[in-house]
């Protein structure tokens, strides 16, 4: 008997012994030995022990999510297509099954619910079939998990958590219906885009500056909350002003600034903002009535410096939204799940390099040039060369040339499907609170 068990099976110490051999040949014939290597982490019937063979593995199918192709390139609508032909399919074999489970999931973890796990990932192609169907968490799964996080816009932390157990249980067909919504949006945008661009992605909340068809730069974003949100729009890129003032939107007055004054008299003072009337004469808050039924017919404007609502730069592109790019003195904020926060414009964290690339084409603007003006403290206002457009776009669900389907959640709910909403509600309540969190607001 354990003949016949040793012919059919490799021993753990044969197959170390195997492994050993294997990393001896790579030292004389690398592109073999890689192979190797990776023919043994495939083999459908290895045992649990050799898991950290696949720590590699998982972490390169993360990076792969990453790619340097537009959300709006010239093959958008082609990939998209693509990705709907292949959730038709998962939609007609009978979708996913749901997840569920009373533990947190992650890696070491034994629960019969990994094997449902399991089963949601490799239909999603997140997960090779090889990898079988144990109820065991193992860096198979965690590096599968990981790879789903990232395409669905989640910390990549590897547990399955409320958004990732949400975003999971999202059936194969709403899925699919999500994709059909964003073609539509996707063959709008499907036109020469420019040799330069710049794309806002509302959902995703972030930015990529794309040139000659790549992105040379993908910035973290803060966009608008449900009740204020940043519009979508096709623009050009006119302006960077290093040191911007801030004046404040008539909106912001009344909602926010006056209520404070009437709470704290000392605010205008403390965050360097200032009242001017119709003749350009300052005004001193002091004189104003705060209690009165409508706010001051004034200008409140706010000295440039690191406390500024968009602290070091503003981007102004035309449009007829008063909103614009910026950066922000709470950087924090970046940080966050819910990066939806704002009054409608967009923070951009990182923002000198989104401005240097910007500016690039405009003479006498490098680097060292732009932060020795901020340096300054002195507002200065540059006109680009030549304008860079501008699309401010809601998509949530695409995928780019490398067939890898992205999903993000409807933050704004105008995809049709309540359970696409997933994290409106917190996003909500997370962005309740102190006005200070509101954007262009300064701290109290």
């Amino acid at each position: 008997m354990s003949k016949k068990i040793g012919s059919e099976n490799l021993s753990r110490r044969m197959l170390l012994r195997s492994a050993a051999s294997v990393g001896a040949v790579a030292l004389a014939t690398p592109a073999l030995a890689q192979t190797a290597i990776e023919s043994l982490i495939a083999a459908p019937r290895r045992g649990t022990w050799d898991d950290q063979f696949d720590a590699k593995g998982a972490s390169r199918s993360v990076a792969a999510i990453a790619t340097n192709n537009p959300v709006l390139g010239v093959n958008a609508t082609a990939n998209i297509q693509q990705a709907i032909m292949d959730h038709q399919m998962i939609v007609s074999n009978g979708g996913w099954p749901q997840v569920n489970t009373s533990q947190a999931l992650r890696i070491g973890v034994s629960d019969p619910a990994v094997q449902q796990l399991r089963q949601r990932l490799i239909i999603s192609g997140d997960m090779p079939q090889s990898a079988g169907m144990s109820p065991s968490f193992d860096s198979y799964v965690d590096g599968a998990v990981k790879r789903f996080q990232s395409r669905h816009g989640l910390p990549a932390d590897g547990a399955i958590g409320e958004f990732t157990l949400k975003a999971m249980n999202v059936s194969a067909d709403t899925r699919l219906r999500q994709l059909e919504t964003n073609l539509v949006r996707l063959q709008t945008m499907s036109g020469d885009l420019g040799r330069r661009y710049v794309m806002v992605n509302i959902p995703a909340a972030y930015i990529e500056a794309v040139e000659n068809g790549r992105v040379a730069l993908r910035n973290t974003a803060i966009v608008g909350k449900i009740d204020r949100p940043t519009h979508a729009i096709n623009s050009k890129i006119y302006e960077v002003i290093l040191n911007p003032y801030w004046t404040a939107p008539r909106s912001i007055i009344e909602k926010d600034i006056v209520p404070l004054m009437r709470k704290d008299p000392t605010y205008l003072t403390r965050n360097n903002i200032r009242l001017f009337d119709g003749n350009g004469t300052e005004v001193s808050p002091e004189t104003v009535d705060w209690n009165a039924a409508k706010a001051p017919n004034l200008m409140f404007r706010q000295d440039p410096g690191k406390i500024n609502a968009m602290s070091s730069t503003k981007i102004n592109f035309h449009n007829p939204h008063n909103e614009y790019m910026h950066d922000t003195p709470q950087q924090g904020l970046f940080n966050k799940l819910m990066r939806f926060e704002s009054s409608g414009c967009v923070r951009v964290q990182n923002v000198r390099d989104l401005t240097s690339w910007l500016l690039k084409e405009t003479p006498g603007w490098d680097r060292q040039q732009m932060e020795q003006v901020i340096a300054s403290r002195v507002s200065t206002p540059i006109k680009l060369t030549e304008e860079v457009p501008v699309y401010i776009v809601y998509v949530t669900a695409w995928s780019a040339e490398d067939g890898v389907a992205q999903f993000r959640d409807d933050i704004y709910q105008m995809d049709g499907a309540t359970e696409l909403a997933l994290q409106t509600t917190t996003g909500i309540e997370q962005s309740a609170g102190p006005i200070s969190e509101q954007d262009f607001l300064p701290p109290q």
